[in-house]
């Protein structure tokens, strides 16, 4: 879209606000560590000091509430050191103006590439950097910069200390993801009644799977019902899909349609039962009529072929994953003793410097949205200390600190922050200013005011980003004000730094930017590619049974989720940006993802009917899963090089296979391995022909 429509949407978006606040009592938590150190550090010694410490206890309680599966206690030491650290280098450097500013661009810098991470680390990393322009600026000596950073540290320490005590909902988080999993194939049964041909979104089990990931010691506490459920949810998501599809399944009307959405009704409220026990911990009752409606009928309607055998599969594993509840909530052992399943294994902080490293390497390249970031990040840094120190106003560390805060890797979020955080901002300094000037209030009050301003900065984090900065400015200007310092002389001042912070940001967004949407084609070709590579592994589970197909086919799933995630993620953030890519129009774009969700539905059809290890390999099955995984290698180099894309190959290699295909697997209503692949690869054959169809003309 043109540059003016963009700007009036992320002005929109900043100043929008949701009603989602977080937990009160998580809250209450947050504002208890701020108080305790705020409060203590005041009896033991300067208003400086506590100014320090309530940083330090606020940047470590911010840190617990991002969205990570880390344990919390360890994302606010992580938090409370990186910001200590980063201050007491800082002020080493601040009697050296030139020296300040290049220590200043090499951290920023760091913090920008802190993103290659994640969207955890790198939010923690930048706002350590924004705070550390604070805190530089309390002590007077080395020894009081050492103190300062100590009672940062310490500041964090009784934040980690009490979400190790007070947790809340323990295991809440990977509850929820576990749980939000089964619901969205509650969902998915529940739309497949109607559209035997809906869509299916893997994000619910993409997190799930992200919460999955324990440390050894967090595998040994870890709640029973949370142990090997994520299997269950999903083995039953293609046997859902087999069977509602009517060209594999039930016939698209009559007595077999019927009987399937009886039973995709029923599955919809035992996934949903299984979501609200995992959820809550507690058993969930099943209504006697679903228990009915899940048992094979000895009268009426039933299923035939390849959907009668989808139908006992799912029967069969809704069966397990109740059973497994089932088990919990009467305290037997899971799996009727046997060993408990086993967990994907989340790296310890050494474990995860190697791949730091390699992350650092894959990024590091001119091309990559981190290290670009990481680039605009210590200029904006840099270029914001320098005007603010040239300014002849106080407390010129507002216009870095706005920039910091305000710069994201995409433009959406640059932008919309930008427009919150000035908003927030002089928001935040008028009420503030205001409540000073008519109550004078002492340094205890402002100090109680301080907690209750970040108390509502940790409430309304959800709500808006300009909610929470109004909330952040409050408590940081009635931190400054403990040690007396002016409000009314650097109301002004800190107004027009904040305008001048956040235009600092946008401008070097819009000099150096990083478009997703130039990168739009690079997406879709790597989304092609490990489509292909899914649909091969598929085959070849086919050709060459083995136990280890499965495993094959769900690595090679992994991949194509994880592709798909990122070009659904480039394209919502290209939608907002003011540029046009020239090759891959909106219209091309969408019609390929619409090929591609198609082709992946015909791999889901497949997964549903793997064969066992024992069974007959598919006589020239190897032979189209290569030519699939040769194809649509091609294709993704015809993408990426804006080339037309030709998928022909892949059907004619199709009618020739099936020219050579024995009689049984040639006969439409035989369920043996090789008509059900055979059947499903001609879906695949079409959707790579509607693909080619989208970017003929690229």
């Amino acid at each position: 879209m043109p540059w003016s429509p963009a700007l009036k949407s992320s002005l929109r978006s900043g100043l929008h606000l949701e009603r989602t606040v977080n937990e009160p009592l998580q809250v209450l938590r947050g504002m208890l560590g701020v108080g305790i150190v705020l409060f203590g550090a005041l009896w033991l010694g300067r208003p400086s000091l506590a100014t320090s410490a309530a940083l330090g206890a606020f940047i470590a309680g911010t840190a617990t509430y991002q969205r990570s599966f880390r344990p919390r206690p360890i994302l606010a030491l992580y938090a409370a050191a990186g910001l200590a650290a980063s201050s007491f280098v800082g002020y080493l450097a601040s009697p050296w103006p030139p020296l300040f500013v290049l220590v200043l661009a090499l951290w920023a810098f760091a913090a920008g590439l802190a993103w290659v991470l994640g969207q955890t680390a790198g939010v923690v990393a930048s706002t350590t950097v924004s705070v550390m322009l604070i805190i530089v600026t309390l002590p007077e000596n080395v020894a009081q910069a050492a103190e300062h950073a100590g009672y940062v540290a310490a500041g964090g320490l009784v934040q980690a200390t009490l979400a190790a005590v007070w947790p809340g909902r323990r295991w809440a988080a990977r509850r929820d993801a576990l749980a939000d999993a089964y619901a969205s194939l509650a969902d998915y049964a529940r739309r497949l009644r109607h559209d035997p041909f809906a869509a299916f979104d893997p994000d619910p089990l993409m997190n799930a799977r992200r919460a999955a990931a324990l440390s050894p010691a967090q595998a040994r506490r870890r709640p029973a019902e949370l142990a090997g459920m994520r299997s269950y949810a999903e083995r039953i998501r293609p046997v859902l899909a087999a069977m509602a599809d009517p060209r594999v399944g039930a016939d698209e009307e009559g007595p077999q349609r019927d009987r399937a959405r009886e039973l995709m009704g029923a599955a919809a409220e035992m996934l949903d039962a299984v979501a609200r026990s995992i959820r809550t911990g507690r058993p969930a009752a099943v209504p006697e009529r679903t228990y009915r409606a899940l048992t094979v009928p000895k009268s009426g309607p039933v299923l035939e072929g390849a959907g009668r055998q989808a139908a006992l599969k799912l029967i069969g594993l809704l069966a397990e994953a109740a059973d497994a509840v089932d088990a919990v909530d009467r305290g037997d052992p899971v799996g009727g003793g046997a060993a408990a399943p086993g967990h994907l294994p989340r790296p310890s902080l050494r474990q995860l410097l190697p791949a730091l490293l390699h992350a650092l390497r894959r990024h590091w390249d001119w091309s990559s949205p981190v290290l670009r970031h990481a680039v605009r990040l210590a200029v904006v840094a840099a270029l914001g200390e320098i005007l603010g120190r040239s300014l002849p106003v106080s407390h010129g560390y507002w216009a870095p600190m706005t920039a910091v805060m305000v710069i994201r890797p995409d433009f959406s979020q640059t932008y919309t922050r930008g427009v919150a955080r000035v908003a927030g901002t002089v928001l935040g300094v008028a009420v503030t200013t205001a409540i000073i000037l008519a109550t004078h209030p002492s340094v205890w009050i402002c100090a109680a005011l301080a907690v209750l301003s970040i108390g509502g900065a940790y409430l309304l984090m959800r709500s808006g980003y300009a909610a929470m900065s109004t909330c952040i400015t409050g408590y940081v200007v009635f931190l400054l004000a403990m040690d007396g310092t002016g409000i009314t002389s650097t109301v002004a001042d800190r107004v027009l730094l904040t305008l001048l912070g956040g235009l600092i940001a946008l401008a070097a967004y819009a000099v150096f930017p990083t478009w997703q949407t130039v990168r739009l084609p690079d997406r879709l070709a790597a989304y092609v590619e490990a489509g292909g590579a899914y649909a091969a592994a598929a085959v070849d589970a086919y050709a060459e049974p083995s136990a280890k197909g499965p495993a094959v086919v769900r690595e090679a799933l992994l991949g194509y989720r994880q592709t798909r995630s990122e070009l659904g993620t480039a394209s919502d953030q290209a939608a907002v940006e003011p540029v046009r890519h020239r090759g891959l129009g909106t219209a091309q774009l969408a019609d390929a993802r619409a090929a591609m969700a198609a082709l992946g539905r015909a791999v889901m059809l497949m997964e549903a009917h793997l064969p066992a290890a024992d069974a007959q390999p598919v006589p020239g099955a190897a032979r189209f899963a290569a030519g699939l995984r040769e194809q649509t290698a091609r294709a993704a180099r015809q993408i990426r090089a804006g080339g037309p894309v030709d998928l022909g190959p892949v059907r004619a290699q199709y009618e020739e296979w099936a020219r050579e295909l024995p009689a049984e697997d040639s006969d439409p209503a035989s369920a043996s391995p090789g008509a059900l692949l055979h059947r499903d690869a001609g879906l695949l054959a079409e959707a790579l022909e509607g693909l080619s169809g989208a970017l003929a003309d690229q």
